[in-house]
């Protein structure tokens, strides 16, 4: 029997999926998606609203920015702030979920980046993420590029979208000065999220489309 509260002694914690996300968010301070790629359209997947918790993405180009907010919660805070980072994962043709490097790699850069600012009490889910991406970080573009995810976006003419999605500081959540409070105009992560209010340029997501 696993513990009714996965990964609980822990301050950062990882898994993957919706089933993921359900195993941890109660739990959690922030919830951090990480969602390196637009989604691929083979199949719907499962719009979740997230009003319940408070949670934001990552991708590529963020990571840094994600950790540096998550540092100032918890200055705010004074206390441990409990972060749980999700992979977001990819569907199949026949609309099962699927793993997905890239989204893994991002999850284990935003864990990096973290502990490289002393929030560092990691579960081994998420040290074992956070080593993935430090290992791996010189052949990262290739990587995310050569995907199962990035190869299907391609075959389906939307090579400007990976292109995109890899190079440094793609898909910002926000401007750096953006106002506290301000609304997030547009969607983020490809489609698959709609953004809310929050501080220090980060934007809440208030449902996100997670695979089936």
């Amino acid at each position: 029997m696993i513990a009714a509260e996965p990964q609980q002694k822990y301050q950062v914690r990882f898994d993957v999926g919706l089933v993921g996300f359900q195993a941890l968010a109660a739990q959690a301070d922030v919830v951090i998606l990480a969602d390196a790629l637009p989604p691929t359209g083979y199949a719907p997947g499962i719009p979740t609203p997230l009003a319940a918790h408070r949670v934001i993405p990552a991708d590529l180009g963020t990571a840094d920015r994600v950790a540096e907010w998550v540092l100032a919660r918890q200055a705010e805070k004074g206390d441990r702030f409990v972060v749980a980072v999700i992979a977001v994962g990819e569907r199949r043709n026949d609309g099962t979920a699927r793993f997905a490097v890239e989204d893994f790699l991002v999850a284990g850069a935003v864990i990096d980046a973290l502990s490289s600012r002393g929030i560092d009490h990691v579960s081994p889910e998420a040290a074992a993420a956070a080593a993935s991406f430090t290992g791996l970080r010189q052949a990262l573009r290739h990587l995310v590029s050569a995907s199962e995810t990035a190869l299907a976006l391609v075959a389906d003419g939307r090579q400007a979208e990976v292109t995109a999605a890899v190079r440094p500081q793609a898909r910002s959540t926000a401007e750096p000065g953006a106002e506290a409070g301000s609304e997030a105009g547009s969607e983020t992560g490809g489609g698959r999220a709609a953004a809310g209010r929050e501080s220090a340029g980060i934007a809440l997501l208030r449902e996100f489309t997670f695979p089936a």
